[in-house]
This record gives structure tokens, sequence and C-alpha cells, in this order.
């Protein structure tokens, strides 16, 4: 058949269901273009080799496609009998949906990713293993069971594997199951730069917009009579490198002999912990965890902790208006009990049919809700839902931004242990917020008397002074509501108490102390700096200073930061020059402070941080340069007060985030989001000085 009329007798044959099948034939055209291309051919030859197929199913069962294409099943089975030895490719990095309204889940393949449990998974001590998932990595354990003992395989891929704490048991299996390994690491990871503050130096990406993933070319070989095993060679491209550079050199280094001549491979030697790069301090070990939900032993520091809230629909469930929440919650509740009803009668009608699927059920229209996978489970059981299954209370967001939000355990998707820190909006405690294992935005702790948000600090785990626990409901009031009481618990465990009073044996240490001086030690630069490899990659370990004087400096420290950071709506606003260009304010109150927007008069390298300019009438000036050095969660306190101090609108839903809403209605003043400005310049300067003044680290 010649090539124009392949396309023609399939659409005639493929029925419309199968019309993705037409894609195939056509990329079988253009395949068979190139080939004779290749072989300089006039007369028509088939190409005999192309294999249509999904890879990763190859292996898995029937061949879907063998009805309609008999001389592709052949090949498959040829191609399934065939000894490869070489594999070279860019597979798709995808570890899951953005969200579940996309109805779009990666494809789940039974025996491959049975072989990712067995061995990638079963070696990780990592709690969230989702991103063992992806597609690419799903190619590298394909590939190294494809070539069975002997080859070569060679992929672009992402190049998060190479570092981060999810991949700790890919990496252990890599070592073991290749001669050798050559990681070219091109960064390029848009996020990590952008969570960090630009300060982890990717560069940018080598597919420019097309991906904000670091990527790396890694060559795996598999050579069973090689003199070494599990031999590792690395090759970092360079910081802060634009995309026509990392390109260049590339092309200029050809092959890993090239990289051999210029700068040459870096040896690694993986350490106990399955890390390449940012290898741990080995003293880190040695001090008590701050908390360990594994650990049964109790020889911890904190009785419990949690993430803080993901509620998987932030613009539906929190917003700086209550107002506005109350009318976004009665308003997808209202729609999601409708898909109930409509679910229940479609299930009824049909229950003779089969099984009616939930994702080909659904409205997905994201301007009326946001699905989740336990909102899906409600669905799929039938149950509405109700006002009556939360509260409004107020959150801490984001940094030194509170909002009010809608807390309940149904219409949030993961509440976690918070119920036990904040059970409701009346109960008051203190937690200390600590980046979470695998922060790509540098480590960071922040004190919060609020509940916190999974990303108020970098998916964020809380470490809270109190825990509550449910007692027995009181009588029904007037409405015929019941309320539960609480007994309120210390967190500090008796383990933490005995091991702070038998390393300080002069001082009477108290739970509360062990708490401000956990807030202080986390504060040391000496700290985050000789452990900053072991923080990005696990929780906080707590050491016990010497001598006893420095206890007490870290303990008062951490009250110190504690009173200030909690409390930093009542601190003294910076005097900094409030400039309204020699005219007076209008008299209306609201429109003067009015901020849809805060901007700096300069971009870039020619940014000028000592003017803010807060709306059309009012610019802030002579700010401080050492306030822009307090960093929580990535950046400057002052830059999240500048992004959440805005008017901003959630492109999928269309619902308004409006921060002078919260400044009215809330607070009661509409300046309060200049005023916060200058309060957390104060903030800043003052946390800088005490974080300045802590003492060496001194430990054993």
């Amino acid at each position: 058949i010649a090539p124009e009329d392949l396309e023609r007798k399939y659409r005639e044959e493929i029925h419309a269901n199968e019309i993705v099948l037409l894609a195939y034939y056509i990329a079988a055209i253009n395949i068979e273009t190139v080939f004779h291309a290749a072989a300089n051919r006039q007369d028509y030859l088939p190409f005999e080799g192309i294999c249509l197929t999904d890879t990763f199913a190859l292996h898995e069962g029937d061949d879907e496609l063998s009805f309609y294409m008999t001389d592709n099943t052949d090949r498959r089975e040829r191609q399934k009998e065939t000894d490869i030895r070489v594999i070279v490719g860019n597979p798709p990095y995808s570890a899951g949906q953005k969200s579940e309204n996309d109805n779009a889940k990666n494809v789940a393949y039974e025996r491959l990713d049975q072989r990712i449990r067995n061995t990638y998974a079963k070696r990780s001590n990592a709690a969230l293993l989702q991103n063992l998932y992806d597609s690419y990595i799903r190619a590298i354990r394909w590939g190294s069971d494809r070539l069975g003992t002997s080859g070569v395989m060679a992929y672009v891929s992402g190049s998060a594997w190479i570092e981060r704490a999810f991949a700790d048991g890919l990496r252990k299996c890599l070592a073991e199951e290749f001669s050798s390994i050559r990681v070219f690491h091109l960064r390029g990871d848009i996020r990590k730069d952008m969570l960090s503050g630009g300060r982890a130096g990717e560069g940018e990406n080598v597919f420019g917009q097309g991906s904000m993933t670091g990527v790396a070319i890694t060559v795996f070989v598999k050579n069973p009579e090689a003199s070494e095993q599990g031999r590792i060679l690395f090759h970092d491209i360079g910081h802060d490198l634009v995309r026509e550079q990392k390109l260049d050199a590339v092309k200029r280094l050809c092959s890993v002999r090239g990289v051999g001549q210029a700068n040459g491979w870096k040896r690694i030697v993986p350490d106990a912990h399955g890390d390449w790069l940012d290898q741990r301090d080995q003293n880190f070990a040695s001090y008590p965890k701050i908390g360990d939900k594994k650990d049964k032993s109790g020889s911890v520091l904190f009785e419990n902790f949690s993430l803080g809230v993901s509620t998987n629909r932030d613009p539906w469930c929190i917003n700086p208006s209550a107002a506005e929440l109350s009318g976004n919650i009665a308003s997808t509740i209202a729609f999601f009990n409708n898909e109930v009803s409509r679910w229940l009668v479609q299930k009824n009608a049909e229950s003779e049919k089969g099984s009616l699927k939930v994702d080909d059920f659904i409205d997905t229209d994201s301007t009326k809700i946001s699905w989740s996978p336990n909102l899906k489970s409600e669905l799929r059981r039938g149950r509405i839902l109700s006002v009556k299954d939360g509260e409004f209370v107020r959150c801490m967001y984001r940094p030194f931004t509170k909002q009010w939000q809608f807390y309940s355990r149904r219409l949030n998707e993961r509440v976690l242990q918070m119920p036990r820190v904040f059970p409701n909006g009346d109960l008051s405690n203190r937690v200390i917020a600590v980046t979470g294992k695998g922060g790509r935005s540098g480590f960071s702790a922040l004190m919060t008397d609020a509940l916190p948000n999974l990303h108020t600090i970098d998916t964020g785990q809380c470490f809270p002074f109190w825990l509550y626990e449910k007692e027995e409901q009181v009588e029904p009031d007037l409405l015929g509501e019941r309320k539960s009481r609480y007994r309120r618990l210390e967190a500090i465990t008796d383990y933490g108490l005995l091991h702070f009073r038998s390393a300080y044996p002069s001082e009477n240490v108290s739970r509360e102390d062990i708490f401000h001086y956990v807030y202080g030690i986390l504060h040391s630069e000496e700290y985050r700096s000789r452990f900053r490899a072991s923080l990005a990659k696990e929780l906080p370990r707590i050491p016990c200073v010497k001598p006893v004087e420095d206890f007490r400096t870290f303990r008062d420290a951490g009250k110190r930061l504690g009173e200030l950071h909690v409390g930093y709506e009542d601190v003294n606003p910076f005097p900094a020059t409030v400039d309204t260009g020699g005219k007076l304010l209008m008299e209306d109150p609201e429109a003067t402070y009015r901020v849809a927007r805060m901007k700096h008069p300069r971009a870039g390298v020619n940014k000028n941080r000592s003017t803010v300019i807060y709306n059309a009438h009012i610019t802030i000036r002579d700010i401080p340069e050492a306030a822009w050095e307090y960093v929580v969660n990535g950046k400057p306190a002052l830059d999240w007060v500048m992004e959440r101090q805005s008017i901003r609108s959630d492109q999928a839903s269309g619902i308004v985030s409006d921060a002078n809403r919260y400044a009215v209605e809330t607070v009661g003043d509409p300046r309060y989001p200049l005023d916060l400005f200058l309060r957390i310049i104060t903030v800043s300067l003052e946390t800088m000085k005490i974080v300045r003044c802590l003492p060496e680290l001194k430990i054993d």
C-alpha cells in the first residue's frame, strides 16, 4: 500500500471509537518516510521494524490492538523476544494529574508498578512514595529490567531522583543494578529556584518554558564483567546558566568522553542513607529526634505533630473575606449535593448494566467545584455535604498572612492530626512549623497561634505545645447541638523532659523551656548551615548545647522570637517614610489604603528594595536593606506581605481573593495592609538582631 493510500484505508476501516489508532498510522507514515530517505530508495519498501504500543504495557497482558493490527502484534511479540542491549529515550515526566477536575490520572501498570513496590519503594525510608510512579521513573525500572544483565540505557529525564528524599530507595537499587552510572546534571528546576528565592542557582531550563522540572542526561551501564560495580560519576553543568549556554555545552562536550576531557567527572560514593548529593552530617543522627511517628521507643521530643491542612481546593475553602468564603462554601456544597442526587438516580438506573464510574459521570466545571479523591469518594457513597460539617476559623495561610478557612474533615482533603492541635476556632495553641522532608525552599521555622496550611512553611510539619483529647459530649444546648469537651495535654514527652533535665541538672527545665529552646536552636544560622543537607532530607534533631548559660540564651531567644512572630500584628510599625506625594489623602479611607499589588519601582537586577509603591496614592520609602535579610519559607518575610496583601483571582474557579476585605471586615481598619508591611519591617529587623546574637553552637 502506498503511503498516500494508507491513511485513507484506515480512515474507512477504523471505528469512530478507535479513531485514536489513526494517529498511530499517521506516525507510521512519517517514520516510513524517514526510513526511505535514510535508505536512499525511490521504490516503496515497508519498514518492518516499527512497533506501535504503550511500551510499559508491552509485558502487562493482552494486546488491545491485535484485532485491528495483526502485523503489529507479530512485531510486538518479536520485540518482546529480542535480546535488547541499548535503550535510548526521553521519557515523559508526570507523577500525576494536576487537578482531579482533569480526570487524567496516570495509567496503572500492574506488573511494572509491582516491580517498583518490590524494589524502589521497599528500599525507601520516605513517607510519601507517589513520585516513584512518575513516568520517567517507571521508564528507569522498565529499562533496567528489559536490559537484563547486560546493556546500556541512556535517558534525558527529570533530575529530582538524583537528590530528592522520595528517591532514596531508587538510588540504592541503581547503585546495585548497574556497573556504572554517569549523570550529566543540566539543572533548570524552576520551582526550586522560585522557592529558594533564586539562591539554588538552577538557571534556565533546557526545554525553555516547556518544563519547570530540572533535567539530567544519564547513561546507565550494565557490564557484569566490569572490574568495579556501582560506580557513580556526576557532572554539574554549573550555576545560573541560561538555556543557550547549557545547549552549547552539550554540543561542545558531545559525549561522556568530552566531559572527561573538560572539567571531568566527580566520583560519588553513596552514604548509608542512599544520598548521592549533599550527604548528611553523621553526627546529626546522635541527637534526639524532634518527632518520629514510626519510632515506638518514645525517644522523641514531641509526642505528636502534623502536616498543615491540605484542602486541595484553597480558592474555595480559604479567603480573606469571611462573607465571601461563606458564599463560596454554600455554592460548592449545593453543587456537590446536586451531583450526589444525579449520581444516585443514574446509579439506580444503570444498576443492571454494570458499574457506573465516577470519573465518567461528574461535571468537572472548575467554576463550580474542585474535585479531589476524597470528594469523589464521598460522591460514590452518596453522602451529601453540609455547612455543619465544618466551621469558619482564622488560619495562617502563608507567613504573616491570616485568612479565613472553612475547617472541615470532609471538604478539606487532609486535616491529618490537626484536630488534636487545633480542634476548633475557640481553643488556643502554638505550633512550631518547620520545613518538611524534601522541601526545596531551604530550611526555616515559624511559630504561629493559628491553624497552619500545608504550605505556610514548605510542606511543613507542625509541632504543638498543646495536644487536645476529646472527652464526652455535654448536654445539648437550646438548639439541640452538642459540643465536645477537650482535655489539654503538653506535647513535650516525658523522655524529652528527662533528657534535658539530665543535660542541665542545675536547671529546673520545664516543657515550656524546651519548646522555646527548640525554636531558638532552629533559628541558629550555624545550626542551619552545619546540618543543611540533613535538614533537607529529614526532620530536625535537637542537640544540647554547652555550657548551661548557652542553653538559657537559646531558650530566651526562642521565647522572644516566638512572641515576635506570633504577635506580629501588635508590634510597632517601623517609621519608614509614607510618601503621599504632597497630596492630601482622600476622605474615603478604604479608597485611600486599598491595595491591588505592591511593587518596587524597578525590577530585576535594578530592583530598588528601599522603596515600595503601595498604590497610586502611597509610596513607602527608606526601607532598610537589612529588613530583607529575614527569610522564611524561601523568601524575605516582606516579600510574603507584598505578595499576599493584594487582589488575586484564581484562574480555574474565577474566585477573587481580596486582602482589603480582611482589613475592613475582620480587622476593622482599611490601613491594615500598609501597617502590616511596616510592622513586618520591625519583625524582620528584630528577628535578625536576635539571630545574630545567638552564641556559637557548642555541641558534643
